[in-house]
């Protein structure tokens, strides 16, 4: 972020043609995007499985009069509001949400490779204030959107978003401070809490290295007191844009993650996580290690063919998480004029060389002494994997291989020493060297020598193209020189970096998640639940075992669904019910001691009365007996099963008894005697039943001696994601028992005016009703609620004895 203008300064940089630049780099996203714009193939994996249907419910709730707040169509509710994943609080999907009620698989693909443009246009502004040369802009932006984790791991869409808003807050808060302005600083506050809002750790990595780039930036200037005392209202502004969009959705995340299942990981979990050093090779040679074929080839840490030659390495990562390639032109240049001439030690670029050291040294983990050190600072513990750090470190290098190349491009390049020389032909053939006798040594060398020989022919190229574009700008014909280089590291991103197994499949693979799909198990599934719904009656069903994209597909076709794919779930519902991340695998179906088996009082009172899986069911659930479960079909993807015993999902009870909710989680023990049919389990004492109507003045009907009437009855009036209207005729007064997931963000009210909402079964919701016919009316109300939870707590650190309770 250093320049010569210096924050404050005012002095105003030369210009290029910004337009004509921005031409040429989005004609070269167009060509690499190509094969996904066209629906030749689609973004897989997480894109569609976990992403796709949540912009499917998002468009569908929003263009349906609901709202999205909640959903009832996974892990039997789950509150959106809070789920960073959810795709609320993301401009680029929102306004596609709001644009089309059925988004496909293109427009979903559309907005990450748009954000991906949008970061990169950030950087061609970014090069034009410097007036650093445009050849040098279009290789950063190039190489920043396609290439390392941007190209390799597309398919994390909250990654790929932090990345995006990364650049775009850089470039903004890079003019807030060169020119001193609050619009720019608020402008850039304001990105910057969306890219915050995404949660995930590159989000968080992009805090650290905008806030030391600002901090080297004001450090740096001439003179540094007048430099501070020009960015304070800048800086100020920025904080208030960010606080005004990112502080109430994080603190509705941090609410949620205190009662979810995600665990605070420790250093050595972290560590699982780490880069592995041999991954650095990448680099240079894409696909070395086989991440682009099929799984089998692939051979790099911790694949099985690597462990067997060198041993356990106890890492957790995909094969296409440890790629680092963003093109030879820019790489090739780093390590020769950028490291061995010394030239990323510049003034005006040692900053952002020092961030991406730091932020390799991060990406490598335990790998590395420095690591323990960074896994320190605040909120680091949350994640799990330091190599996503390589979203943000191929940022980095995609801007030093783009001022770099404006040094050569600009005659300014540090002359290489005959010593120099030598070193930087050792790099070369030693990196050659090292990847042949990994792939010798590992026995895979038939599967290297494709991409290390790709590797010569496109050194070759880049040479050539360096060669000729430097003699194009010194010639002053400086967009020429741009065009050169932007042709050539298309043809080397689209030939190394381009679709693979990681990051392309055909989009008929994915044909459950299209909200107009015909496929047959989806079909069955809707007939099978609208058959059998009453007016006390919804049904749930259950994805399992099915395939990697199967269990968020009741998302896109509004099936109330037990299961689900999210790594962020509600901790009750899942000690409740052993529900994990995800159910792709028949044995990701685990059980909980409260509901060991589908044959389970708890699997009843959920409503699960239809189960698709994809084996015989008994293969999941080795407990069930003939005729626990009914078989009604066998489609071309499942084995589907009714569950006949499933109970309402409303009910209307007289009695009411306390019970210790921990125990019974643990234990998996009910009360002795206990029938949810008849009575209704409370985690606390309540007051007696009402005895009337509440504050409507109507007379209760029906009403006859007690003990001698029917308990009553209660139907669904509406049901929507975050209102459920039940109409109730009660004589002798009840409980009424919703059996839906608890979360204490729920309100309840009775003809209008609130009333207690009540923790039942352990799991549930409940209302006390009066005698007689009354409207109930239950409401999800997060922003109230944390209100109230952020009171509780306010009163809990004013009285440290007292007790901080959702």
């Amino acid at each position: 972020m250093s320049n010569a203008t210096g924050p404050g300064s005012g002095l105003p940089p030369t210009r290029w043609p910004l337009a004509s630049v921005v031409c040429i780099v989005t004609l070269a996203w167009l060509t690499l995007s190509w094969p996904w714009l066209s629906g030749i193939v689609t973004i897989p994996w997480d894109a569609k499985a976990h992403f796709q249907p949540q912009l499917q419910f998002l468009a569908q709730a929003w263009h349906s009069g609901h709202s999205a707040f909640w959903t009832p169509y996974v892990f039997a509710g789950s509150p959106q509001i809070a789920d960073p994943q959810s795709l609320i609080f993301s401009p680029p999907f929102a306004l596609i949400a709001a644009l089309e009620p059925a988004p496909g698989f293109r427009l979903g693909d559309f907005a990450r490779l748009g954000t991906l443009l949008a970061g990169a246009l950030a950087f061609i502004v970014l090069f034009r204030d410097r007036d650093w040369h445009p050849a040098g802009a279009v290789v950063a932006a190039l190489a920043f959107a396609f290439g390392a984790a941007a190209a390799w791991r597309i398919q994390h869409v909250g990654q790929v978003l932090s990345l995006g808003y990364f650049a775009i807050t850089l470039c903004l808060v890079s003019r807030a401070l060169e020119r001193g302005s609050i619009a720019y600083g608020f402008a850039a506050g304001l990105v910057a809490g969306f890219m915050v809002l995404g949660r995930d750790q590159v989000a968080l990595l992009g805090v650290y290295v905008l806030a030391g780039l600002v901090i080297a930036a004001i450090a740096m200037a001439r003179q540094p007191l007048q430099a501070l005392r020009a960015s304070l209202l800048p800086l100020l502004a920025g904080g208030l844009g960010a606080i005004l969009v990112a502080t109430v959705p994080i603190l509705l995340t941090a609410l949620l993650a205190e009662e979810s299942n995600r665990p605070v990981i420790d250093l050595i979990g972290a560590g699982k996580g780490s880069l592995h050093p041999a991954a650095l090779l990448t680099g240079l040679f894409a696909n070395l290690y086989g991440a682009a074929g099929p799984l089998e080839n692939f051979w790099g840490a911790p694949s099985p063919a690597f462990e067997a030659r060198f041993g356990p390495q106890d890492l957790y990562l995909a094969r296409n998480m440890s790629q680092l390639y963003l093109g030879l032109i820019p790489m090739g240049l780093v390590l020769t004029i950028g490291i061995v001439r010394g030239a990323l030690l510049q003034r005006e670029i040692v900053a952002l060389s020092l961030a991406a050291l730091i932020v390799l040294i991060f990406a490598l983990g335990r790998f590395t002494p420095g690591f323990q050190l960074l896994f320190e600072l605040p909120g680091v513990s949350f994640y799990r994997r330091p190599a996503d750090a390589l979203f943000i470190l191929g940022a980095l290098l995609a801007l030093l291989g783009g001022y770099l190349t404006h040094l050569v491009m600009t005659d300014t390049a540090p002359r290489a020493r005959p010593w120099q020389r030598a070193v930087e032909i050792a790099i070369f053939v030693g990196a050659l060297g090292l990847a042949l006798w990994l792939a010798w040594t590992v026995g895979r060398l038939s599967v290297a020598v494709v991409p290390l020989v790709t590797a010569l022919l496109c050194g070759v190229l880049c040479i050539g193209a360096l060669v000729a574009a430097r003699g194009f700008a010194l010639r002053g014909a400086r967009l020429a020189a741009a065009i050169v280089l932007a042709v050539t590291l298309t043809v080397d991103l689209s030939v190394n970096n381009g679709p693979s197994e990681s990051t392309a499949l055909p989009s008929q693979d994915y044909d459950v998640l299209r909200a107009d799909s015909g496929n047959e198990t989806i079909a069955l599934l809707k007939r099978e639940t609208a058959r059998t719904a009453g007016p006390d009656r919804r049904d749930r069903i259950e994805l399992a075992g099915i395939g990697f994209h199967w269990p968020n597909a009741s998302l896109v076709h509004q099936l109330d669904n037990t299961l689900g794919y999210n790594p962020l779930r509600l901790g009750l519902y899942s000690k409740a019910t052993g529900a994990g991340d995800h159910v792709a695998l028949p044995d990701q179906r685990t059980f909980a001691a409260l509901m060991p088996s589908y044959r389970s009082l708890l699997a009843d009172m959920l409503g699960l009365r239809f189960i698709a899986t994809g084996v015989p069911v008994e293969q999941i659930d080795k407990t069930l007996k003939p005729g626990d479960l009914l078989p009604i079909a066998r489609t071309a993807d499942a084995y589907v099963y009714e569950n006949p015993r499933a109970l309402p999902r409303v009910l209307l009870v007289t009695k009411a008894e306390t019970a210790d909710f921990d125990a019974i989680l643990a234990t998996g023990q009910w009360p002795q005697g206990f029938d949810p049919r008849q009575s209704v389990l409370l985690d606390r004492a309540v007051a007696p039943l009402p005895l009337g109507p509440i504050a409507t003045g109507r007379p209760a009907s029906g009403l006859t001696a007690p003990g001698t009437s029917p308990q009553g009855t209660v139907r669904i009036a509406d049901y929507g994601t975050t209102e459920v209207t039940l109409k109730v005729d009660a004589p002798q007064g009840g409980y009424v028992v919703l059996n839906d997931v608890w979360h204490h963000w729920w309100q309840v009210e009775i003809d209008g005016t609130p009333v207690e909402i009540l923790r039942a079964n352990v799991l549930f919701r409940a209302v006390a009703v009066p005698p007689g016919r009354s409207t109930v009316r239950f409401v999800f109300q997060p922003f109230r609620g944390l209100f109230q939870d952020i009171g509780t707590r306010l009163r809990a650190g004013r009285n440290p004895t007292s007790r901080v309770a959702p």
